[in-house]
């Protein structure tokens, strides 16, 4: 019995080397996820999203994020709700 060998087998891959995700995957995967895990996730996708309306641009990380019900709500960053 090699103490080494059990070492070498239970080593991970780093990320670079795993295959990436097909688009199946990622649509089952999304489709598992509660509405708050995917407003956290529309939050971190955000970061590099410009949204233009209205010839008005604006920059994602200037919104907000919240679960209204079943949906998820859109805001801009500071306004209050009524």
């Amino acid at each position: 019995m090699s103490l080494f060998k059990k070492a070498k087998e239970d080593r991970v891959l780093p990320q670079s080397y795993r295959p990436q995700l097909g688009a199946n995957e990622v649509i089952e995967l999304f489709s598992r996820m509660t509405l708050h895990q995917q407003a956290a996730l529309l939050r971190l996708m955000s970061r590099n999203l410009v949204v233009e309306i209205d010839g008005e641009t604006t920059m994602g990380f200037e919104l907000d994020y919240e679960v209204d019900g079943a949906l998820i709500r859109v805001s801009m960053a500071g306004e209050e709700e009524d």
